[in-house]
């Protein structure tokens, strides 16, 4: 379930409902959805929209827009969790540049990173560094400055 998730994410730019990934597995209705909730207790990065089975977010991607808009091959349908999620998004499309533009929130300016396999190349403005307000892992409890 985690793969078709991704994949189609990847594809369409929104998460599926579970009652299309039930039909795609070929098991009911409420056994896809048993299933959502088992691969979302498991990959706790992800979550669904309160009070609901809808995938809100699956990263790196985002179901929901978010300011983090990203682009392949021109197209812009895709949008990531967070600003360093987005840098993790050129792996779901290897060999094509994938452009990710954002507003800073600190200033509103626009960034725009452009990554290819990877590897960075277009970083506007230069030298942009990134800042969480919320420590995870064994970063809680310690300055939110990476």
């Amino acid at each position: 379930m985690f793969q078709r998730i991704m994949r189609a994410l990847v594809e369409t730019g929104r998460a599926p409902h579970y009652a299309e990934l039930a039909r795609a597995m070929r098991l009911t209705v409420e056994q896809g959805r048993q299933l959502l909730l088992d691969v979302m207790q498991a990959y706790p990065i992800g979550w669904l929209h309160p009070e609901t089975d809808y995938i809100a977010s699956f990263p790196p991607l985002n179901s929901l827009p978010t300011q983090y808009r990203v682009s392949v091959g021109g197209e812009q349908k895709w949008f990531a969790q967070c600003g360093f999620e987005a840098t993790s998004v050129t792996w779901l499309f290897p060999g094509a540049t994938v452009r990710i533009e954002a507003p800073c929130l600190d200033c509103g300016d626009p960034v725009v990173v452009e990554m290819r396999d990877g590897r960075l190349g277009t970083v506007d403005p230069p030298g942009i560094v990134g800042h969480l307000n919320y420590g995870f892992g064994a970063s809680r409890g310690r300055p939110a400055f990476l």
